[in-house]
């Protein structure tokens, strides 16, 4: 309790220099925070494509009737591989599309014609057999064309593994950045009381005595900008969601990551750097003085 109060304490004889501090390493927290943010919805969005990796959607030409429509799938169904294949009805297509535009639905309304064609939803036993699937199904006769996610797929996990990469690149960067900063911060305090400090070892305190102070310094560094920052994020994160968190959901038919579980898992991790970073920045700031 001592040692706290002693960080108060310095914090409030120097409350410029840990303002600015603070101000910094929230920044730094913020960027990161964005990074966190991109990548979990990008996972997300990723995590649910995937479930329909074993839908093939065949698009079938106007021309064809309810009789070829039979011989379409008893064809599809014979594939090696497919599991089940299930006609979907443009009429239906363009109930879905409705939904999913939600209160704009209405401009749907106003179409002379159902523009969407007839299609088939074709199911397969195992992602292995898909591209087979897809490339024997786009010969079928009638079929105009095959919707399938492998394309998709791929460059989503080109972009999730760049926003990863990228996440950890950057917060090594402004982690080693904020211990920087931290250490200054505390190595300018020190400054102030090196009288103090050879006093204290004349006298006989040992070094975690000395040190603590500084350390709860930096500690309370973190932990006050980790505070700021994901309040920070989570009413950025609130406000973006309230205003195109719908639109992607209709557009994507994929929920972004709720704000109250992202943020709660943000908090802990960034409570977590916030400690460790004012723990080593203030060690390293404070071992050269204790050596002497």
């Amino acid at each position: 309790m001592y040692q706290i109060k002693q960080a108060f304490s310095q914090m409030g004889r120097n409350k410029g220099m840990y303002f600015t501090t603070i101000l910094a390493i929230t920044a730094m927290m913020l960027i990161l925070g964005l990074f966190f943010v991109a990548f979990v919805n990008v996972d997300l969005f990723t995590a649910t494509i995937k479930q329909d990796y074993n839908v093939i959607q065949v698009y079938v030409e106007d021309s064809v009737d309810e009789a070829g429509w039979n011989t379409q799938k008893a064809t599809i169904e014979g594939f090696e591989g497919v599991s089940e294949v299930v006609f979907k009805p443009k009429s239906e297509a363009l109930q879905t599309l409705k939904n999913r535009w939600g209160k704009n639905a209405y401009l749907l309304d106003n179409l002379k014609n159902n523009p969407l064609p007839n299609s088939f939803m074709v199911y397969v036993e195992d992602k292995d057999v898909a591209a087979s699937v897809a490339e024997n199904s786009s010969e079928v006769e009638g079929v105009n064309d095959v919707v399938y996610y492998q394309d998709t797929l791929d460059k989503l996990a080109k972009v999730t593994n760049f926003i990863e990469l990228g996440s950890l690149v950057a917060m090594a960067f402004l982690i080693v950045v904020s211990i920087i900063i931290v250490a200054n911060t505390i190595k300018l305090t020190v400054f102030n009381k090196e009288k103090e400090i050879g006093i204290m070892k004349y006298l006989g305190a040992t070094d975690w005595f000395v040190r603590a102070p500084f350390i709860w310094g930096g500690i309370i560094i973190g932990l006050l900008s980790a505070g700021i920052s994901t309040g920070l994020i989570y009413l950025i994160y609130t406000k973006l969601t309230e205003i195109i968190g719908a639109d992607v959901a209709r557009i994507l038919s994929v929920s972004v990551v709720p704000a109250d579980y992202l943020v709660l898992n943000l908090l802990i991790i960034f409570v977590a750097l916030g400690v460790g970073i004012g723990s080593c920045g203030s060690i390293i700031s404070i071992r050269r003085f204790l050596d002497k």
